[in-house]
């Protein structure tokens, strides 16, 4: 039955439920002319009909009289308009405004339209009934319409009655899609596109929502409108749907008063409101992200903040954010997702001692387990984590002016201690850049470090011991693996809380006091020998420059929970690491599981192959013969066989079961052959990352910048920031020789400089522009050769009386230059 059909049968049955059929005989007892029957209200007669409709019911024939058609009877709002001043129109219709918009155009006048548009647009009880899918469109075509479910179709005609929509809802509520609704949005969309093309409309939907919107914010806030009535979505389901929203008239006031009262809708029907955009597609989505960013960017360039005005203040900025994390996620549900495939969460270790002892220092708040999960993406169940690509960039997400005026270590506070009753933007982490998150993990790991200083003084004091405020390690050259992974294991075993400490590190028989320069360079000696082919626990991949764990590797789990100990020291200690790992390890340290779609990264030439057998088009079993059982090569480059499955080598593989067969290859390859190394691995980690909101804040490509830093080099920018001490500038020319130089050098030895001056050969996040190093004078010509200060990023340079002899000495500098207390 198609829906203008199940709609006429609808409006008899009610018809017939409320005024009868007019036979003072009537046996029907579902009629009201029937002696017997028992008087209905509309709203019960609305359900009623629906019930009817569904088993068929006995329809008696309407004896003739003097009364109106009953479907001229039931577009009661539609003929209305038929009038001049349309004081009747007590919603919109599609037919509506086209009956209005041509009885204008024939007077010559729109000030009726305008009339008619401003006032059922500032009502939100008109705007809530307004494009309902149950009404006929001017240009209603049943083979071009979208399909709809019947009982949606049923649930809209009672409401045409006149009758409530609460009645036939219950009844209906389980066969309804959770986030279907009642707007006809190809129907809107085509009014839309005859109402803006007026200039005189534009203005009256401008007044109408800057009327609207305090109205909709007391009804959200103080009546709880949504639980009652969730049709109360339908008004934002209209209002976005306006394409002009982000021109100058709107972003001044209607749009921030809007976005306010957005916010404040529960998060059901924000998530509700996240997954129907998600539908719409990406031009959709784009456009309501374009929105609520210029709204965020004109409200951030049109004001001045410091640190008494706070961005965090502004109610406009807030709301906008607010509104613009439901275009995040439904980008997220619109692109492709995998909420599965996900590591088995480490065991949550029992309430220690240290947590009473912040509460004793009334620091609990501070230091909680890490932030609580997001209650949009929790009502969505999905995170960001499992989006495997969006339909828009993460980049496009993040807004720039105002990542330049947030104050960090006050929305770090509000993030940690007050989240109750200030915002923080790091609780919407999307929107702010991997520079500015940076600074905030900065600020919690500081703070984590200062309070470790403050309980080993409480334990000194106590126990009468001298206090040991550093996570302090003594290390030889020649046996820095033992020695770190002795002195690490013991500390994890005895005591956890020291890992967050601040690191101090001395190389034994070496001058150096640490400041950071003597941290790096042990990272690097670390992981130089650790990621040594010869000691076999990764392996190397020629073609990608990749490692990966070893699966065949004799070493224990305890040298690779020292791995991840490293990564997570260095995280935290704001160490910049030279790690070569696929994407697919910082996905799983998110806790996610490696699939097919990660092996181009680490796997290059096994992904083709897969990829090949899932395209091919032949008779998969008789050419490939291929079975269940596949074979690896062990520490030694011995074949080795394994079965995917029991008795693997029995099971063909076919066309059919290819699939299955490539999801399982891919997941025994990069989880299961590796369970025991990377399970360590990641214990490693965790010790020292879990109660961060690294977690929470990074996204898997941020935290390999986090550990590794940016791959780009950019020089000039380091020559811009670059500052000069000890009697040089910037046009000295020692200077101008030395940058000249610098500049000539190819990538490897600008790397080697890096090295040599800052303790790694990466750029910090950010770029080297956020690097500081300082050039300082260091004596007039001579033969020595330049010095750094890694801690410092300082270069020592004396003042050389030729461009070859700077390069000369800079040269042999950078490339001999190894260990503390040289002369």
């Amino acid at each position: 039955m198609n829906r203008a059909a199940a709609k006429h049968l609808i409006e008899r049955y009610f018809q017939q439920l409320t005024d009868g059929c007019g036979n003072g005989d009537c046996t029907n007892e579902f009629c009201a002319s029937c002696r017997h029957f028992r008087p209905l209200d509309k709203n019960l007669a609305a359900a009623k009909a629906l019930e009817l409709f569904k088993i068929n019911a006995k329809l008696c024939n309407p004896q003739p009289s003097n009364e109106d058609d009953p479907d001229d009877k039931m577009s009661e709002t539609d003929a209305s308009t038929t009038t001049e001043d349309f004081s009747d129109v007590h919603y919109l219709t599609e037919n509506t405004v086209c009956a209005i918009l041509s009885f204008c155009e024939e007077q010559g006048d729109y000030s009726a339209l305008i009339r008619v548009v401003g006032r059922i647009f500032s009502s939100s009880e008109a705007l809530t009934k307004s494009f309902r899918k149950d009404e006929p469109t001017a240009t209603e075509n049943p083979d071009s319409s979208e399909p709809t479910d019947v009982d949606q179709q049923e649930k809209q005609s009672s409401e045409t009655t006149g009758a409530s929509s609460a009645a036939p809802d219950e009844g209906l509520e389980e066969m309804l899609d959770p986030c279907e609704v009642t707007v006809d949005i190809a129907a809107l969309r085509r009014v839309y596109d005859r109402l803006l093309s007026l200039d005189q409309v534009e203005s009256a939907l401008v007044n109408a929502l800057v009327y609207l919107t305090p109205n909709m914010e007391l009804d959200l806030e103080y009546l709880d409108v949504y639980e009652t009535s969730p049709d109360y979505l339908n008004i934002f389901i209209i209002v976005l749907e306006n394409s002009n929203l982000h021109s100058p008239e709107y972003l001044e006031t209607a749009l921030p008063q809007f976005c306010k009262a957005m916010s404040k809708l529960p998060v059901a029907a924000l998530a509700r409101l996240s997954r129907l955009w998600s539908r719409y597609g990406l031009a959709h989505i784009r456009r309501m992200t374009e929105t609520f960013q210029q709204l965020i960017t004109f409200t951030v360039v049109s004001n001045d903040y410091d640190g008494e005005n706070l961005v965090n203040d502004d109610a406009a900025v807030v709301a906008a954010t607010q509104c613009l994390k439901v275009a995040f996620y439904a980008s997220i549900l619109g692109g492709d997702v995998d909420v599965e495939h996900n590591e088995d969460e480490e065991e949550e270790d029992g309430e220690s001692d240290e947590l009473s002892l912040h509460e004793l220092l009334g620091e609990e708040r501070l230091y909680k387990k890490g932030p609580p999960a997001d209650p949009l993406e929790s009502e969505l169940g999905v995170r960001p984590v499992d989006s495997i690509r969006p339909l828009i960039p993460y980049e496009d997400f993040v807004n720039e002016s105002l990542n330049e005026v947030v104050e960090m270590d006050k929305d770090f506070t509000f993030f940690k201690v007050n989240a109750e009753t200030k915002f923080s933007f790091q609780s919407c982490p999307f929107i702010l850049s991997v520079i500015t998150k940076n600074q905030g993990l900065y600020y919690d790991n500081r703070i984590r470090m200062y309070s470790e200083r403050r309980l080993t003084a409480l334990y000194s004091m106590v126990q009468g011991q001298q206090p040991n405020p550093y996570l302090k390690l003594k290390v030889r050259r020649d046996h820095i693996i033992d020695d770190a992974l002795v002195r690490l294991e013991m500390i994890s075993m005895e005591n956890p809380s020291d890992l967050k400490k601040q690191l101090f590190v001395e190389f034994e028989g070496e001058q150096g006091v640490d400041e950071g320069g003597v941290s790096k360079e042990f990272f690097q000696l670390v992981l130089e020998e650790i990621f040594n082919p010869d000691i076999g626990m990764f392996s190397y991949d020629d073609d990608t420059k990749l490692f990966w764990f070893n699966s065949s590797s004799l070493e224990n789990e305890a040298q690779y929970t020292l791995v991840g100990l490293v990564l997570g020291l260095a995280i935290y200690n704001n160490c910049i690491l030279d790690v070569h790992f696929p994407m697919v390890v910082y996905r799983k340290l998110m806790g996610k599981k490696g699939t097919y779609l990660d092996l181009p990264d680490c796997h290059p030439s096994l992904f083709q192959s897969l990829k090949k057998l899932l395209e091919y088009g032949g008779n998969v079993e008789e050419d490939m013969m291929l079975t269940y059982q596949i074979s690896h090569t062990d520490l030694f480059g011995n074949p080795m066989l394994h079965d995917l499955k029991e008795e693997g080598d029995q099971i063909p593989v076919t066309a059919d079961n290819r699939q299955e067969f490539v999801d399982t290859y891919a997941d025994y390859v990069l989880n299961k052959s590796v369970e025991r190394q990377f399970k360590a691995f990641r214990k490693g980690f965790l010790m020292v990352t879990k109660e961060s909101p690294l977690k929470y804040l990074f996204r898997p490509e941020e935290v390999e910048m986090l550990i590794c830093g940016s791959r780009k080099l950019d020089f000039e920018a380091l020559e811009k920031t670059t500052e000069y001490d000890g009697g040089y500038s910037k046009d000295s020319q020692i200077v101008k020789d030395f940058w000249e130089t610098i500049h000539s050098f190819g990538e490897e030895q600008k790397r080697l400089f890096l090295q040599f001056t800052t303790g790694t050969d990466r750029a910090p996040v950010g770029g080297l522009g956020k690097l500081k190093m300082i050039i300082a004078k260091n004596g007039s010509d001579t033969d020595r050769l330049p010095t750094s200060h890694t801690c410092f990023n300082a270069l020592l340079l004396p003042e050389y009386s030729s461009k070859d002899k700077l390069r000369e000495r800079l040269l042999k500098a950078i490339t001999y230059a190894k260990g503390f207390g040289m002369l």
